[in-house]
């Protein structure tokens, strides 16, 4: 069965970060993560701008706190 109001598309764990999350700065996500968050991407970047080529440390850790409710207060602290 289809969800409701997603026409088709599919909704995986990345999108919803994108979604929520996807105005961050690569440079704020570096203030909490460290320097070696998203390698290669540059600090004026935004999330949805990169998510899809980060590398999988990153993601992993990105992915951890927003399943854990934990990325909104990590953001607004940094």
């Amino acid at each position: 069965m289809q969800q409701p109001g997603l026409h088709g598309r599919h909704r995986d764990k990345n999108g919803e970060i994108s979604g929520k999350h996807g105005n961050t700065l690569v440079s704020t996500l570096r203030k909490i993560y460290g320097q070696s968050f998203a390698a290669g991407a540059q600090p004026g970047e935004k999330l949805s701008e990169v998510l899809v080529e980060m590398d999988e440390p990153s993601l992993t850790k990105l992915v951890h706190d927003h399943e854990h409710s934990a990325l909104d207060g990590k953001i607004a602290a940094a």
